[in-house]
């Protein structure tokens, strides 16, 4: 099981860029830069809640669930 971070698509749906984000929601690049390539093991719902605000989504639209295939 693991959730995917889907932040590069909505940004390209928004056209904005990483730096322009970054700076909207007062991040570092490097940090969004984790949360965009999925190794983030965390995040604030604070940070979570700019990232909605600045592109004027949901979380739903950001993080999806996705089963592990392999069998127990």
């Amino acid at each position: 099981m693991s959730i995917i971070v889907n932040l590069d698509v909505m940004m390209a749906k928004r056209k904005i860029s990483s730096s322009e984000l970054a700076v909207k929601i007062d991040l570092s690049q490097a940090n969004l830069s984790i949360l965009k390539t999925n190794k983030a093991k965390a995040i604030r719902f604070s940070t979570l809640e700019a990232i909605c605000k600045a592109l004027s989504c949901q979380p739903g639209d950001i993080l999806a669930f996705e089963e592990d295939d392999h069998i127990l």
